[in-house]
C-alpha cells in the first residue's frame, strides 16, 4: 500500500495574521501543551472525524505514515507553536500517537567485534 501523497501548501497570507493563528489554536492562555520537539514522530491512529478542525483533519491525513513535527509544520506552513497546540488536542482525544525518534544503537566495541570474528574463524 502506498503512503498518501504529501504536498506542501502554498503560503496563505491569511495565516501570517496573529488573529488567524489564535482562531486555529483556540488557546487563550497558552495552556498545558504536550512535550513535543521538532523530531518527535507523529502517527495517526484514526481517520479524521467531522468534528475536528480542518487543520487537524489535514494532520490526520498527512500522518497515516509517521511524520515529524517539523515536517508537519512545514507542510501546513504553520509555526511550530501552533502545530504543537493542534497536536496536543489530537493527543488528548487519542486520535494520534507520538513517538520519540528511533536513535541508532551505538556500535559495539571494536575489540568485541574482533573477538567474535576470531572465534568464528576458528570454527
Amino acid at each position: 500500500m502506498s503512503s498518501p501523497r504529501r504536498e506542501r501548501r502554498e503560503a496563505d497570507p491569511a495565516l501570517s495574521e496573529p488573529e488567524r493563528l489564535y482562531v486555529i489554536t483556540g488557546d487563550p492562555d497558552g495552556g498545558e501543551r504536550a512535550a513535543l520537539d521538532l523530531v518527535t514522530m507523529i502517527v495517526a491512529k484514526e481517520q479524521p472525524t467531522p468534528t475536528v478542525q480542518p487543520e487537524q483533519a489535514v494532520i490526520l491525513r498527512l500522518c497515516q505514515a509517521p511524520l515529524s513535527v517539523a515536517e508537519i509544520s512545514a507542510y501546513l506552513s504553520l509555526p511550530f507553536s501552533v502545530v504543537t497546540s493542534l497536536l496536543t488536542e489530537l493527543l488528548a482525544s487519542e486520535l494520534i500517537e507520538s513517538r520519540a525518534p528511533i536513535a541508532r544503537a551505538s556500535l559495539p566495541d571494536r575489540s568485541l567485534l574482533e573477538a567474535v570474528m576470531h572465534g568464528l574463524q576458528k570454527l
